[in-house]
């Protein structure tokens, strides 16, 4: 496996990345997580299909927008161990004296509209493996 690093500080640059990466006849592209991005899911997703690049993402979002797979920490349950963490402050606890803890829950989302729409057929075995498909 071959590794290509394109940086892509601006969203202008989105679209020269994608084609950079299919000229150098790449087979997939993950998306790393950005501000950037986040706030412009629906473009960064357009511009993947576009390119009709097998794409995954690090959020569910980006597949709820579009986006072909995302496999990530779980965003909810990670509000929700937060939460307790605010519980035990707000009793007392002293937030140095709290453990670290690493995510627990990762899901992995395949969409398959966007699958058929580049052309790309998902294996059975990675779908049995997909916490949600969207068909």
């Amino acid at each position: 496996m071959k590794l290509q690093y394109l940086d892509v500080p601006r969203l202008n640059d989105l679209e020269t990345a994608f084609r950079a990466a299919a000229k150098s006849t790449a087979d997939a592209v993950l998306v790393l997580g950005s501000a950037i991005y986040a706030s412009h899911r629906k473009q960064v997703v357009d511009v993947a299909v576009k390119s009709r690049l097998p794409t995954i993402f690090r959020n569910a979002e980006y597949v709820d927008d579009g986006g072909l797979m995302s496999y990530g920490v779980n965003l909810l349950e990670l509000a929700r161990r937060a939460a307790t963490y605010i519980d035990k402050i707000l009793k007392g606890a002293k937030p140095g004296e709290l453990p670290i803890e690493q995510p627990t829950k990762f899901e992995m989302i395949v969409n398959l509209r966007t699958a058929k729409q580049i052309g790309l057929t998902v294996p059975p075995h990675v779908l049995a493996r997909a916490d949600r498909v969207i068909r």
